[in-house]
């Protein structure tokens, strides 16, 4: 797969995320649209922690808003990692910013990932990854880089699909 590929997808994709970004009000972060949530909560000291559980849960509870950009952050976070050759951040160490920081932490976080695609070689696209896979895996950086602009469609899907819920119900 080639690197001009790959960023097309991502750069369309995201093309969807700014329709949703800009739209996105405050209360739209925690707005919770059923009563089995995963949302994002503040601690006492103003940080933002996320619902989760190492065992996906039955049922699975239904994300915010909130829940769906701290996701966002925390996976491509880490694929950024990865895609670097750093060592990636633990779960618990990607903070999500709130409300007021979100939109300008995930185009960032978009910032960040073009700077990555642009400094791809082929060889490094044909490299191994051993992200979101097991090292052993026999994956590549490409398809890596396939998975997270396929994770991203899926995540603003969701996430646009929670602010049209939201909307609808004014």
């Amino acid at each position: 797969m080639s690197r001009d590929l790959l960023r097309w997808q991502f750069e369309f994709t995201w093309s969807l995320a700014e329709l949703h970004l800009d739209r996105l009000a405050t209360e739209d972060f925690l707005w919770e649209p059923a009563p089995l949530c995963w949302t994002v909560r503040q601690d006492a000291d103003g940080t933002w922690t996320p619902d989760w559980a190492d065992t996906e849960p039955d049922p699975i509870p239904v994300p915010t808003i909130g829940w769906v950009t701290w996701h966002i952050g925390w996976w491509w976070s880490v694929a950024t990692d990865h895609a670097q050759g750093r060592e990636p951040r633990d779960r618990a160490a990607v903070a999500w910013p709130g409300p007021d920081g979100t939109v300008d932490w995930l185009r960032g976080l978009h910032d960040a990932w073009l700077a990555v695609l642009d400094r791809l070689t082929d060889a490094d696209l044909a490299g191994p990854a051993s992200f979101p896979w097991p090292a052993d895996a026999g994956m590549t950086v490409a398809q890596m880089l396939g998975w997270a602009n396929a994770e991203l469609m899926k995540n603003i899907a969701e996430l646009g699909q929670l602010r049209l819920l939201r909307a609808a119900g004014r």
